[in-house]
């Protein structure tokens, strides 16, 4: 751990490999990059207008001490009631920003004041945050199933990321597994939920302007995955992100990333095609080259296996995976081959599905 003062700034890097090593794997942009330790799942990264990234993620309750493999599920799930930030100009060094949103600042602390009451604290759950900048102020959603289930839209008043937080679409945001904010082109934000569903906000975020509509890939595998799904456009398409166990069974096999291209947002799209091994709910995002990274995290039911020949090895057996606990960043190639939007890892123990996935891909060629 190394401390340095930036602009008046206190600035913490907890890097799992060291600082000039992430430096110099983040400029080659060839291989997973371990930028950061720290208990996470669902990491979700953002680069705002102001030139630094944004990183948040399901976390678990600050101030006591994590517990690297607990994986947040079931009873013995240390996940808190707290949204970590923090943020950085070079995705090296990490200025920690508190935890400037609780389950206590969202429309069902307010509007079911009871559940909260009666739930004690040490069981209240709030997961896969993700932070959105609106062009004035941010955006918060998240989903959570203690002590009540259901999903927060919820605005910051001003453009810090803190409080006051107003919720402008109450209640009527309801039960959405695993939101997500996407703006069009013309300027409309929908929101993304499930595996998938899909609706349009109104220009004051305090109602769907549409009905929901449901989308998701062609073919036989005719749905994204079960979690994690986002939009973003890439080269003029409509690109539907999501996640699924390898195997097609829960937690049976590697944790993956999925996606599939529509000319418009409500489809229809493609069939599924393969992004990465191990990147489930991961974020695709581009750094200041204007390069693509996805985010990935720990999730599995036993320790970090070796990554040597993991390509030809079948993980069926449990969820395994090969991320350390903590951030890691994998370079994304992507680009337009012959009118075909190709997104693959390329870190080659990412790149390829391993033999336990039930989805035979066709070979991409690079």
């Amino acid at each position: 751990m190394k401390t340095a003062v930036l602009a008046g700034c206190v600035l913490t890097a907890f890097a799992a490999e060291p600082p000039q090593a992430i430096r110099q794997g983040l400029s080659k942009h060839n291989r997973a990059v371990w930028v950061k330790d720290g208990w996470v799942r669902d990491p979700f990264i953002a680069l705002a207008l102001d030139g630094y990234y944004y990183y948040t993620g399901t976390t678990q309750t600050p101030g006591k001490p994590e517990e690297t493999y607990n994986t947040g599920l079931g009873p013995k799930s240390l996940v808190g009631w707290h949204i970590q930030a923090w943020r950085s100009r070079d995705l090296v060094e990490w200025e920690s920003l508190g935890t400037p949103f609780s389950l206590e600042d969202g429309i069902w602390y307010k509007a079911e004041r009871g559940r909260f009451d009666e739930t004690v604290r040490s069981e209240w759950r709030l997961w896969a945050p993700e932070l959105h900048w609106l062009g004035d102020r941010w955006a918060l959603v998240h989903t959570s199933p203690v002590p009540v289930r259901g999903a927060n839209l919820s605005l910051t008043s001003g453009s810090e990321l803190k409080g006051p937080w107003t919720n402008p679409l109450g209640a009527s945001v309801g039960i959405r597994h695993d939101p997500s904010l996407f703006k069009d082109d013309d300027g409309v934000w929908w929101m993304i939920w499930g595996a998938t569903e899909i609706a349009p906000l109104s220009k004051d975020f305090t109602k769907f302007a549409a009905d929901p509509v449901k989308i998701g890939p062609s073919g036989a595998f005719a749905k994204m995955g079960h979690e994690g799904c986002l939009i973003k456009k890439i080269a003029g398409k409509y690109v539907l992100f999501g996640t699924g166990w390898s195997t097609g069974q829960m937690r049976k096999g590697s944790y993956n990333l999925y996606y599939a291209v529509a000319d418009k947002i409500t489809g229809p799209y493609s069939e599924r095609k393969f992004v990465g091994r191990f990147l489930g709910h991961g974020t695709p995002f581009q750094d200041k080259q204007g390069r693509w990274w996805s985010t990935a995290f720990y999730n599995a039911n036993v320790p970090p296996v070796s990554a040597e020949g993991i390509q030809g090895r079948d993980l069926s057996a449990d969820a395994q995976t090969i991320n350390q606990q903590g951030l890691t960043l994998v370079p994304l190639d992507v680009r337009v081959n012959k009118g075909e939007l190709l997104i693959r890892a390329k870190d080659p123990r990412y790149a390829s599905p391993g033999p336990d996935e039930a989805q035979k891909f066709p070979v991409t060629r690079r």
